[in-house]
């Protein structure tokens, strides 16, 4: 079988990788193996607007959509100025086998604006917003194409996404994008929603490996969205100690754990930031991320950018479980070192899936004008994450292969099935 070519994204290269495995693994020809890599639609346009002092700056914005087999694509989109099609493209194609794996009704898609979003005004980022959606209105519809927050995205900008979208199509529609407000049919649970399904992987692990989560350390790299809800989890729901946090300032190592609600209110009260939260506590040091990694810990939680677990340091990870909560946190030079050491690892496509699980829930209840109550999401999320590992877990096992190479197989299966069965129109 022909390998991929090579790519400058680390994720996408990951993503490649690991569906050449899987498609050997299953017997498929080099056509399809070609097919399941290849985006069905890559749309790259200019998103103009008009700045508070009047001058006009134009924005380079992207959407894929890498597959549509079992569904709508499905994707975040991400304000960055980093972002670019190459980037896209990866998350998208991770987007379609993280549905996949979970058994959703999705196929997978992304976006993004190359923009410092955090530089603009309110006003500034409203029109951007808009002048996106309408740039992109062809392709996305809540039987097409359903975006999210994502990086530097949120619940205010899917608010602006999904009023364009109204005004001119003329008609509401709140399944057309997930992560919205409340208000305007957002799903109770969202916004722990990836944590949550981090911390079921990680108790579901952590039985078949036979410890208790219950007084394990944690290190988290990322004190962000998913990061620091996933601390919070841990350290209250599952009595677990977490000994190590970071983000853009720098990583706070505390050897006896610390309190989470205290690094919670210390970040809320300082801009978000944890810079200096080593000098407002005793017992918490600076250390670097790097240092962070290689900390000898039970659990370490990459929650924060792709890359992180490499070919120069995996080797020093001393960590018995690993669970993604970024995408692509570990490249492909890092996973077969992990693998030849016999680290567990929870890859990002199972770890991370809790995210879009929730907005599967928040997309029927859009399409149903109902919202369903929090304990009804929380039920239902336990219920997808838990058949997902098993599934997972279960294929590892039986093919003594690693957690992400059954988690790609699963989800290529899934998708190259339906493929097959569908057939080629026209």
């Amino acid at each position: 079988m022909t390998v991929s070519p090579a790519y400058t994204d680390p994720m996408l290269e990951m993503a490649n990788y690991q569906l050449d495995k899987a498609a050997q693994h299953l017997g498929l020809d080099e056509g399809m193996s070609q097919w399941l890599r290849t985006p069905e639609r890559v749309l790259k346009v200019a998103v103009p607007i008009k700045m508070d002092d009047g001058t006009m700056r134009v924005y380079d914005g992207y959407r894929v959509q890498h597959s549509t087999a079992l569904g709508p694509a499905k994707g975040g989109i991400r304000y960055h100025p980093n972002v670019t099609m190459d980037e896209v493209t990866a998350l998208a194609s991770l987007m379609t086998w993280k549905c996949s794996v979970a058994g959703l009704p999705f196929g997978g898609g992304k976006g993004g604006i190359s923009v410092d979003a955090r530089s603009l005004s309110t006003g500034e980022l409203e029109a951007l917003t808009r002048r996106y959606a309408y740039m992109i209105l062809p392709i996305v519809g809540s039987k097409q194409d359903v975006p999210a927050p994502d990086v530097d995205t949120d619940g205010q900008v899917m608010a602006w996404f999904n009023d364009t979208l109204t005004m001119l199509r003329r008609e509401a529609d709140p399944a057309v994008v997930t992560g919205k407000p409340l208000g305007l049919y957002g799903s109770l649970g969202r916004a722990r929603s990836t944590s949550r399904g981090m911390a079921h992987c990680t108790i579901f692990a952590a039985e078949r490996m036979g410890f208790d989560v219950a007084g394990a350390t944690v290190a988290v790299q990322g004190f962000g969205k998913v990061g620091s809800h996933y601390a919070d989890i841990m350290a209250h729901d599952h009595s677990a100690t977490i000994v190590a946090v970071s983000d853009v300032s720098g990583a706070y190592y505390a050897p006896d754990g610390m309190d989470v609600a205290d690094v919670l209110e210390y970040a809320r009260t300082n801009g978000g930031i944890l810079t200096g939260y080593d000098q407002a506590q005793d017992n918490v040091q600076l250390i670097s991320n790097e240092e962070l990694l290689e900390l000898d810990v039970d659990i370490l939680a990459p929650a924060a950018i792709e890359g992180q677990i490499t070919g120069r340091n995996a080797g020093s990870v001393k960590a018995t479980l690993i669970v993604e909560g970024a995408n692509g946190p570990t490249t492909v030079e890092g996973h077969e070192i992990l693998v030849d050491r016999g680290v567990m690892v929870i890859p990002d496509i199972l770890a991370n899936a809790g995210g879009v699980t929730v907005s599967y829930f928040e997309w029927v209840q859009g399409l149903q004008f109902f919202q369903w109550t929090l304990e009804e999401v929380e039920s239902r999320l336990l219920t997808v994450m838990r058949k997902a590992f098993d599934q997972v877990w279960n294929v590892a096992h039986e093919e003594d292969i690693p957690m992400r190479e059954a988690a790609f197989l699963v989800a290529v299966d899934r998708v190259a099935e339906s493929m097959l069965t569908r057939g080629l129109f026209p």
